[in-house]
């Protein structure tokens, strides 16, 4: 069956001089921030994407970032022992929040009405942050292995928390204990991500699967898909939450009907002049409703998507 889709790469966003690892939105639509392990962390413009800004130099390597709409703080997870708290409008750091492990920053979440972020680290070990008196509020060791994603549901006060030893555990988002034990991944899970609902919990990681589990049914195993050939990085809905997009070491960004889970496009270099190296994030604009992906291969790539 053809895609309903057409896609055309607007543009290529180049000036990171490394890998580029994170993507994340900023106080307005057509806004956007980049970073990863040259330590930049850059602004861009989708109205004027030739011209990016940078707003801030980290000494290490960047995977995380996290934008605070209620205060336009930017979140800045690196790998130097401490949470940098950037202010947009001053452009200045608030804060430097120690935290109690050396390891990497993988994922920063936030919750509005508690006002608290929620980091996970490279030792296994789960952060929650008060942001109203910047410090740390909880520490909890979930596992021996790497905390790589987070993600908080809509509706609920739970939490989904992907570990590098294959298990992905829900949690009371409140006390952060342990209400599920999600066993299906065969490696690393490295992104989780609730739909706009609330009802599915998606999933994917190194074993380049792609899993869906029903949140409505206490998380009980809706489908499994294979959906890259290598690891399966990232996943993100659509502003509409018609759609989800995933993207993945394999080179690729693929784009999937969200009620089905049926596949609609596969983006890639030999289709549609694409990444040549690992895409590691993406970022879904209501601008126009424009895709951007992020990789290895040290750019950006800026994706129209529209209906045939």
């Amino acid at each position: 069956m053809a895609s309903p889709f057409q896609v055309q790469k607007i543009t290529t966003l180049t000036g990171h001089r490394d890998c580029v690892y994170t993507l994340e939105r900023a106080p307005e639509s057509h806004l956007f921030f980049s970073a990863g392990a040259d330590g930049m962390v850059v602004k861009w413009d989708l109205t004027q994407p030739e011209n990016g800004e940078l707003v801030a130099k980290v000494s290490s390597s960047v995977y995380a970032l996290k934008f605070v709409p209620e205060r336009n703080w930017l979140l800045i997870g690196h790998n130097q022992n401490s949470l940098e708290v950037l202010d947009l409008s001053a452009k200045a750091v608030v804060k430097t929040i120690p935290l109690p492990s050396p390891w990497a920053i993988f994922d920063i979440q936030y919750h509005v009405e508690t006002q608290t972020a929620f980091l996970g680290l490279g030792d296994g070990t789960l952060v929650k942050i008060d942001l109203a008196k910047l410090e740390v509020q909880k520490v909890v060791r979930l596992a021996e292995k790497s905390v790589r994603t987070i993600a908080l549901h809509p509706v609920k006060p739970e939490m989904a928390v992907g570990l590098s030893d294959h298990r992905i555990l829900i949690l009371d988002s409140q006390t952060l204990a342990v209400k599920e034990t999600l066993e299906g991944h065969t490696n690393s899970v490295f992104t989780v991500a609730y739909s706009p609902n609330g009802q599915y919990l998606l999933s994917g990681g190194r074993d380049a699967h792609l899993k869906v589990w029903n949140a409505a049914q206490q998380y009980a195993e809706h489908t499994s898909i294979i959906a890259h050939l290598f690891t399966l990085n990232h996943i993100t809905f659509s502003p509409n939450g018609r759609l989800f997009a995933t993207c993945s070491m394999d080179k690729s960004v693929k784009v999937w009907d969200a009620e089905t889970f049926k596949l609609l496009k596969v983006i890639d270099k030999a289709r549609h002049a694409g990444h040549g190296t690992s895409v590691n994030k993406l970022f879904w604009s209501a601008h126009w409703n424009q895709l951007v992906s992020c990789s290895d291969d040290r750019s950006l790539a800026v994706w129209a998507l529209t209906l045939k």
